[in-house]
Order: structure tokens, then sequence, then C-alpha cells
């Protein structure tokens, strides 16, 4: 440079300067560098405990959506769902639940006075897998099983016709008298109380026990019929707090009571024998077996001078 101005360079010149000055360029990796503490910058992003608590509702969100296709595939094949509506039931303005086709269920628990029933001119058919059939409300349950039916209430049962509301069958013995229903032949309970057991005219009355049976009456108890027969295979104990009788023909089958072999043997052994006696009145009263051939002659005579 002069003061005439500055110098003109020649194109060589020119080229090599410009040549260093890229070559210097290139070479400043600082060029506009500004050291910065990165602790004091604002960080964007979730970093830390937030990325990882955003990593576990993302995987809970995921099993959920999983546990909900697996819920929707189960209820689509379960109930049948297709482009018609529902192929296994029908749900009615009414309240009623109809079922289409076969049902697997469990346990089912009716709103409170809600019926069960099948179609009209068609069977209900209700089947448990090696399990009884169970129906309960309340204290009163019916239980249907392979070899029996039970029926269990506190408070009594009824059945009547659903279509003419007869009643077949009622416990309700104070305003409807206990009739076996039609087709039933015989009653097996532990227990009953009751004013009276008939049986109608065409057909007799029996009492069949396996153990012991005992009849007893708060006041007194009359047995009446054309013939009336006990047949036991151990004692028969009648007992009275005032008088036991016998009105009509009596007979005891000796075929099964126990008796000596041949020869007087009353006195052998711990036998203690009984001769059965009775008055002219009715009055049936024992004697013991003293020797052969022994009347009933008593010092303790029941009837009197006769007997």
């Amino acid at each position: 440079q002069s003061s005439n101005g500055p110098v003109k360079k020649s194109m060589r010149e020119k080229a090599v300067e410009r040549r260093n000055v890229n070559k210097e360029h290139n070479s400043n990796f600082k060029a506009g560098y500004i050291p910065i503490d990165e602790d004091r910058l604002h960080k964007t992003g979730l970093r830390g405990r937030k990325g990882n608590l955003a990593i576990c509702v993302i995987v809970l969100l995921f099993i959920l959506a999983i546990i909900n296709l697996i819920i929707t595939l189960v209820i689509w094949a379960v109930i049948r769902i297709g482009p018609n509506g529902c192929d296994s039931m029908e749900f009615h303005e009414s309240g009623l639940l109809r079922f289409k086709q076969v049902s697997d269920m469990g346990v089912i628990h009716p709103l409170y006075k809600s019926t069960v029933g099948g179609r009209r001119n068609e069977n209900l058919v209700i089947t448990g897998n090696n399990q009884p059939i169970v129906f309960q409300q309340g204290a009163t349950k019916l239980s249907v099983e392979k070899n029996k039916t039970s029926i269990t209430s506190d408070i009594g049962m009824q059945f009547f016709d659903p279509r003419t509301q007869n009643i077949l069958f009622s416990t309700d013995y104070e305003t409807h008298e206990f009739h076996l229903p039609s087709g039933v032949k015989s009653l097996n309970v532990q227990k009953a109380s009751t004013e009276r057991i008939t049986s109608n005219a065409t057909s007799d009355l029996n009492i069949k026990v396996d153990g012991r049976a005992i009849v007893r009456g708060n006041e007194g108890v009359f047995i009446m019929g054309k013939t009336i027969e006990f047949h036991m295979g151990g004692n028969m104990e009648l007992k009275a707090e005032n008088s036991i009788i016998l009105n009509g023909t009596v007979m005891v089958s000796t075929t099964r009571l126990p008796s000596s072999s041949s020869g007087d043997q009353s006195g052998a052994g711990d036998w203690v024998r009984y001769k059965l006696c009775m008055c002219a009145d009715g009055t049936l009263f024992r004697v013991q077996v003293t020797g052969q051939n022994m009347g009933c002659q008593t010092s303790d005579n029941p009837c009197g001078n006769a007997h």
C-alpha cells in the first residue's frame, strides 16, 4: 500500500492469499466457539425418573389393551355377536332375558321376584355335570340329585298350577288339608306332627320304618281300621297313663315268639316267661309262669273275681 493508493496484487498473489485464508479457516475448529456450562442450560424432554415413569405408563396401557382385547374376544365367542345381532340371547324391554341356545352356567342370581321358565310347548332342561341342581331363595332350597329330590324350607311351601291357579300341594295345614300329590305313593319323613293320618277308602295305610317308630299323642292315640296289623322285628311297647283299650278281635302270631324245646325248661337258664291274659272287659295283663300248665290265677288280679 502506498500514498497513491492500494498496491495492486497479481493474480498469483491473490490466489496464494486466498488459499492460505481457507487453510487457516478449515483448521480452526474453535472459530466462533463460546464456552457454556451445560448444567445451567434448560433441558427438554423426559429424563431420569420421569422417563422411567413414562415407560411404565406406556407398558401398563399396553397390558390393559391386551386384556381388553382378550375380554372382547371371549365375549364375542360366548355371546356370539354377529352382523345380525346376538345369536345366543335376546334382551327385551320388559326385562326378559331369553337364551336361544344351550348355555353353560355356574351360579345364577335372579333379581327380586324373578321367574325362570321355558318356551311354550317346550321343556326346560337343566342339567348338572355330576353335581346336584340347587334352587335356593332365602331359607327355602330345592335340591335335585341323581337318586333323590329334596325340598327344605322353614316357612312352608306351596305348589300350584300357574294357568288355573289351583293348589296342587301345600304345607299350610291350617288352611289346606295335607294331601299327597297325584302320583306320589309314599312320603319319607324323619318326624311329623299332625292331628290325624288317614288313607283313602280303596287303599291301605302303611307305616314302615327301618329302626324304631314312636307314635305319641298328647291326648291319646286312636288307631281305627277294618284290619290293623303290626309287623316288627323287635319288641312292641304300649304305654298309657290311664288305660289301653283293644276293641275288636285280637290275634297274636306265635311263629316269631321264642319257645322252649321239648320238656319243661321254665326254670333253666336266665329265661323269665310270662303268660298274656285278658279280662272279660278287654283288659290285658301278664302273669309270670312258674310251673307247667299254669293258668292266669294271680294274687294281684286286675279283673276282679272272673277272668
